[in-house]
This record gives C-alpha cells, structure tokens and sequence, in this order.
C-alpha cells in the first residue's frame, strides 16, 4: 500500500504540458521535447497531451473539400486550396536538422507544390513516437488557470468518446494558428450581388471559375496567389481590389488591378476611381483575425497580423503568466525553421535550462523589439528584423545553427524575382543554404504544369539548374 502510494505521488509530480494544435508550430513543439527524450532517457522527462481537432496531423498543410463545418460540426481549420504551390524558396524554410536533399535523395525544384512540402514536413517525424502524445478529433472548449495551485484546466470535447473531458496541465501551449478564422468585411449591395461570394479561407478550386469574371479583395499574399491560380486555370478575368496601391507586377492582360471597392449594384461592382466592372464571382482575400475562444480574458492574446506581438516574451511567453505559451502567432517571412527556433527555446524554458527573467526585465526586453519593430519601411527591413529575432532564440538553444541571414538575403531576392515576372518567378532555381545543392529546375514553365499531386511532380523530369 505504501509503495503504491508513493508511486502515486511520483506521477502527480510529473510536469504535464498540454500543446493545443498538430500544425507545423504543435509538431515542431512535440519534436523538440522527442529529440531531448532521446537523448537523455530521463526519469523527469514531462508528460505531454497533444489535443488536435482534426483526425491527423499536419494543421493547415492538410487539404480538405470541406468548408464551413467539419464532420463534427467544428469549424474547418484549413484553407488549404487545389493546385496550391510554394510562393517562397523551399530553401528559405528548410529545417537545419533535415534538408530536401536528405528527404528526397535528390534535387528537386524551389517551389513544389502542396502535398511535396507536406511530405517534407512530416519526412523528419517520428510518427510512431509522436502519435503517443496524440488526441485527434478532441477540440479545446475551456481553459483556466487557478493561482493557488499554479496549473491550468484544459477541457476539449472527445469527439470520439462524445463526452467532455478536464485535465489540468502545468504549461499550457497555444499552437492553433492565426489564419483559419476569416476577417469577413461588408461593403454596401454585397447581399445582392447575384453571384458567388466567399472568403479566400473557403476557396477550394481555381477550375470553380473556369471562364468567369473573378474579383478578388484584399492586399495580401492570397490576392496575388489566387490570382495567379485562377488565371493559370482558365478564368476569363482576374480583378484585384486593394486600397494599399499597386503590387507593382507585370500582370498578364486578362489580370488587373483597381483601387478599393466602394459599393456593389447589382453584379456591378463600383471602386473609388469611379470605374466599374460586372463580377461572376467575388473571392475576399481580406486576412485572419486572431480567435481564441477558449480563452478567458486574461488569458487570452490580442493583436493584430505584425512581426512581433505585445505582451509575448520572445515572441511566445505571455506576459502576465509565462506558463502560458503561444507559438507562430508572429506575421511569417520564415516559417518552419522560426517554430523550430521558437519550440527550442520553450522546451529550454520549461526543462530549466534557460531561466526566464522577471517580469519587468521580460517587458523591458518587449519593449526593446517593439521600438525596433516600429522603425521597420521596407520588406527587407522586416526580413532582417525577423532574422534576428530567430538568431536571438537559437543562440541560447543547441538547435542546431544555420545561416538565417542567407536565406534572409534568398527572400529579398525572391522579392526582386516576383516584380519582374509574377507569372514566372516559380521557375527560377537557388541554392540550399543548409546543402549549398543547388535546385533543379522544372522541365517546363510552371503556368503549363497542372499536376499538383506528390506523384505528379516526383514524376517530371526535372533539369539541372543552369
């Protein structure tokens, strides 16, 4: 009985730490403490619980034709589309740990497609290992800290069980992502527009608007890339509405741009240089805004889409309670190799070897980013910015180092390549920074290849870059 009881204590003595999300930021997280486990065997290793609504791993890489509601009746995360492909350098958001190369045992070009990155990503998992840490299908509904005992409540709904289930946790890490909850503006006719209206976040299939007259709002990456996928697929026109000027690209002629839209009459759509266009179909290519509805208010993090977040200590401890950690909630130049600088850095936090300061010198250390933050003009300024700020989190880590500041250089060139030829720019080829391999190049123009699939692209003939 006394033995039995003792062992007892021993487990409740056990750090546990909840990790919301099995997107690349949750994975790179689970990976991080499954690298250290094996290499230390230790008896004090945490207990982690990985509560992931979706039924597999993967986040928003996983593509699904569902839109609305998923088959439990949750929200669907992803706005994963079709014939999605890489709008940056794969060589830009190569793990330091696990290169194309190794993956692929070969060259492959710079912008594959969907299901080529998601093979990447999941190629350095251990699946076995980490789906031991795994609950699919249990959404979070609630979580709450109580300050007497130090640990958070976490309670999700089993979907698989149908019940509701409560654990408490001593870390609690938000990694759900910021673009799966759609920023839906209203402009004045919209509810009489005749023809399809949606927001990027429920966009599936470019073929949708084969031969139709597509307008497309919003200033972002998704306008541009949207864009570029229905004019590839055989849309007739491609229109993008944006109050923040001219992307500055050498469209094609059947894709335009006109400033903000002001009202709607009808299919005819009026922008505010007095000219005006009849629409099929309107895409709102208008962003995310950060949802976190199972979070009380002070435990929850507001802001808005920028490169450094307030109140996160090094981009991911929350100030007024750094139990509580959210990863990837910065605006993203660099993506994969940021959630593994990041996931180090916590997994240190909470292991106790990195000792966080107190909470005015964490808040000095805000500020200090902030106020560097604010003087950023230009894209390259904001590259170098997020360059450091990854630099700042391995340099205390033994993530392994890479050149950061090279692929920095990689996204000001991509930069470059894209005002000279949106159409094209997936054609070009650049070098590893991790192999220094230079990538192959696609066999044809990329408007000509319609095969998105793994296979599909495994299957060209690739040509040695030139």
């Amino acid at each position: 009985m006394g033995s039995a009881k003792k062992k007892w204590s021993f487990i409740l003595s056990k750090t546990r730490i909840a990790i919301l999300g099995a997107g690349p930021s949750g994975l790179a997280q689970l990976r991080a403490f499954e690298a250290l486990r094996k290499k230390s065997n230790s008896s004090d290793f945490p207990e982690i619980v990985c509560y992931e609504k979706q039924n597999d791993i993967g986040g928003m890489w996983n593509y699904t034709w569902r839109t609305g509601l998923d088959r439990n009746g949750e929200p669907v995360h992803g706005s994963m589309y079709r014939y999605l492909w890489s709008n940056g350098p794969k060589e830009c958001l190569e793990f330091a740990d696990y290169s194309f190369d190794q993956h692929f045992g070969q060259a492959i070009p710079s912008y594959p497609p969907r299901e080529v990155l998601k093979d990447y990503i999941m190629g350095r998992l251990d699946k076995r290992a980490l789906f031991t840490y795994m609950r699919f299908e249990c959404p979070v509904r609630w979580v709450t800290f109580d300050q007497d005992t130090q640990r958070f409540s976490v309670t999700v709904m089993n979907h698989k069980t149908g019940e509701q289930e409560t654990e408490e946790f001593d870390y609690v890490v938000v990694a759900t992502g910021h673009f799966s909850t759609p920023n839906m503006p209203y402009y004045k006719g919209l509810e009489q527009f005749p023809g399809r209206v949606l927001h990027a976040h429920d966009f599936r299939d470019a073929l949708e608007f084969e031969g139709q007259n597509i307008l497309l709002v919003g200033g972002s990456y998704s306008a541009e890339d949207i864009g570029s996928q229905c004019y590839k697929y055989g849309a007739k026109s491609v229109t993008i509405s944006h109050r923040g000027g001219s992307f500055g690209y050498n469209w094609p002629e059947a894709v335009n741009e006109k400033p903000g839209l002001e009202h709607i009459e009808g299919n005819v759509v009026h922008f505010s240089d007095g000219s005006s266009q009849a629409f099929d179909a309107i895409v709102m290519c208008t962003g995310y805004i950060f949802h976190f509805p199972f979070l009380p208010d002070e435990l929850r993090l507001e802001t808005h889409n920028c490169l450094y977040p307030d109140n996160l200590y090094k981009g991911v401890f929350f100030q007024s309670n750094p139990k509580l950690i959210y990863l990837g909630m910065q605006d993203q130049w660099f993506t994969f190799n940021m959630f593994d600088a990041q996931a180090w850095y916590v997994r240190d936090v909470i292991m106790g070897k990195i000792q966080l300061p107190n909470e005015s010198e964490r808040r000095k250390d805000i500020d200090s980013w902030l106020q560097n933050h604010e003087k950023l003009n230009t894209d390259a300024q904001s590259i170098d910015f997020q360059a450091n700020y990854i630099d700042d989190l391995t340099s205390a880590t033994d993530y392994p180092s890479f050149p950061v500041h090279q692929q920095a250089e990689l996204f000001k060139k991509w930069l470059e390549d894209k005002k000279l030829d949106i159409m094209g720019f997936r054609n070009k080829s650049y070098a590893s920074t991790i192999t220094g391999t230079v990538a192959a190049q696609l066999p044809r123009p990329w408007l000509e290849i319609k095969d998105d699939s793994l296979e599909g692209f495994m299957s060209l003939k690739f040509k040695k870059a030139s």
